[in-house]
């Protein structure tokens, strides 16, 4: 498997950020990391090489990022407002910044899929959803697509425009919704095992059908806990039966 370490000094956040790729070819899935994880998670986990033969096929090409969640919803010392403008920041970074280097490493009209697991899975239905011309789809493992669970009840504008459960409910915007309708990688996944909460991808399924956007809801059964070991699972069974 190929593998590739990269990093640059980001104009966005003012820091170093580091990417990691794997693979040669295929489409590209962009992995955004768990809570305050950084790029090098899905590796450690055991994730990335659960998918290895999809990635030596040249079925996808894996770019992982770093978080900075502990710099923004996560950390207890920001004012929520400082929180929100960091979190932008990293949207920036993403659009400005890491969709170029894909394009760059795969081809300019290559198809990107954001994914991630836990609050992976918020941030990477967030930036489909915000950027539908720019990504192709979304697969979210046992996400939770409210940001005010994270922001402990608390919300403003920042909150409202980064809560796919929010602004989804209230968007109106033609030209957005008929590129969700287009896109046939709207993948809305969890178990029904310990520490899941299947009902916060019903949440969001919800939103979609009254906007009339075609997506999957998969509610995996009980034997499925919120972990690696069934994070593996249903993104190997996505590769294999989606795409």
């Amino acid at each position: 498997m190929e593998r590739t370490v990269t990093s640059w000094f980001s104009p966005c956040l003012n820091k170093e950020m580091e990417v990691v790729m794997y693979g040669h070819y295929g489409f590209a899935l962009l992995l955004i990391p768990t809570a305050s994880s950084n790029f090098l998670e899905y590796e450690d986990q055991g994730l990335i090489r659960s998918i290895e033969k999809q990635i030596d096929e040249g079925k996808v090409k894996v770019y992982c990022i770093n978080s900075i969640n502990g710099e923004s919803w996560l950390n207890p010392y920001m004012s929520p407002v400082e929180q929100g403008v960091r979190h932008q920041a990293y949207c920036d970074y993403v659009y400005q910044e890491v969709v170029p280097y894909i394009r760059t490493t795969t081809s300019p009209t290559n198809l990107i899929i954001t994914a991630g697991a836990g609050f992976g899975a918020l941030h990477a239905a967030n930036l489909y959803f915000k950027f539908p011309d720019i990504f192709g789809g979304v697969i979210g493992l046992s996400g939770c697509y409210d940001l005010s669970h994270y922001t402990k009840g608390y919300f403003d504008d920042n909150v409202y425009f980064n809560s796919p459960k929010h602004y989804l409910s209230n968007l109106k915007v033609e030209s957005h919704l008929n590129l969700y309708r287009s896109s046939r990688h709207i993948h809305l996944v969890s178990g029904s095992g310990a520490q899941e909460h299947p009902q916060y991808s019903k949440e969001l399924s919800e939103v979609l059908q009254t906007k009339m956007v075609g997506h999957e809801l998969d509610i995996w059964g009980k034997e499925f806990d919120h972990n690696w070991g069934a994070w593996q699972r249903m993104l190997g069974h996505y590769l294999n039966t989606r795409f």
